[in-house]
């Protein structure tokens, strides 16, 4: 983390834009604050993208975008890397944040920075049109900095997924987990499962009656993820009808991973502010 954090520092001094790849879902609990720290000593103009926007709440999206929109030196846009007049928005972006690079004898110069897993690899691959940089639904699967040339006038540099030493919140990390960013080995799946299922008892019970075809109102986190575990069969060998919990926690948070569940965000404007006065 601390070789991977050096070398951006020094790579940004050769950069114009920053383009920030965060989760829609999620923006930020899956904002690194180094990046923050990392671009503002360099003076960089920031482009935040979220990403994944088909899987976040349109309303939840739309209120972000506001709100970021009120930070000095960032310009936000949602994307789908699935569609492509949404990745030629990004360029365009660009250039406007750095209109003193607009010429061949001056090409822009990116970088793409983020946590793991929110997409900056499927983002190249985007920009690129081809296949330049390796993708997977796992966290850590670029592992070093790599130039890729956009076109003759602009070229990017993708960078590997930047943790940070500290999650300062739980429900962040909790966050974070349920939407793979941090691997299994370093989390409790149900734990986690339990987590999610409880948000989205709050937040979304509607989604989870048609998914699971169960009654959620009386449910509790444990009580949904009993009935995952019956409506699905996931039944603990041996032992009669006693659900498997932890089989059913993966049914639950792969559904959400997939977009199974619909649209549906972990975090808005409101409920960041509510969590950090708590």
């Amino acid at each position: 983390m601390h070789t991977a954090q050096k070398k951006v520092s020094e790579s940004l001094a050769r950069v114009d834009v920053v383009i920030e790849v965060v989760d829609a879902r999620l923006p930020e609990a899956s904002t690194n604050p180094m990046v923050h720290a990392l671009r503002q000593a360099r003076q960089r103009p920031c482009l935040k993208v979220l990403n994944k926007t088909d899987l976040a709440d349109p309303e939840a999206t739309a209120a972000w975008l506001k709100a970021y929109g009120g930070q000095v030196g960032i310009t936000a846009v949602a994307v789908s890397c699935k569609k492509p007049a949404d990745v030629a928005k990004i360029l365009s972006l660009c250039r406007k944040l750095a209109p003193h690079r607009n010429d061949p004898t001056k090409p822009l110069r990116l970088m793409i920075l983020g946590i793991p897993n929110v997409g900056k690899s499927t983002l190249i691959n985007a920009l690129a049109k081809r296949r330049v940089a390796a993708v997977g639904d796992e966290p850590a699967v670029t592992k070093q900095q790599q130039r890729v040339d956009l076109a003759s006038d602009v070229s990017v540099l993708d960078t590997p997924g930047l943790m940070w030493p500290k999650i300062e919140h739980d429900a962040d990390g909790f966050m974070l987990a349920a939407s793979h960013a941090i691997g299994r080995n370093a989390v409790n799946d149900l734990e986690v499962a339990e987590f999610l299922a409880g948000l989205l008892l709050r937040r979304y019970p509607e989604r989870l009656a048609q998914r699971y075809g169960v009654p959620v109102a009386a449910l509790d986190a444990v009580g949904l993820i009993e009935a995952v575990a019956r409506r699905r069969g996931a039944f603990l060998k041996g032992r009669g009808a006693e659900p498997d919990l932890e089989k059913a926690a993966m049914i639950l948070l792969q559904d959400y991973r997939d977009g199974a569940l619909g649209r549906v965000s972990l975090e808005t404007p409101g409920s960041r502010q509510e969590m950090l006065a708590s």
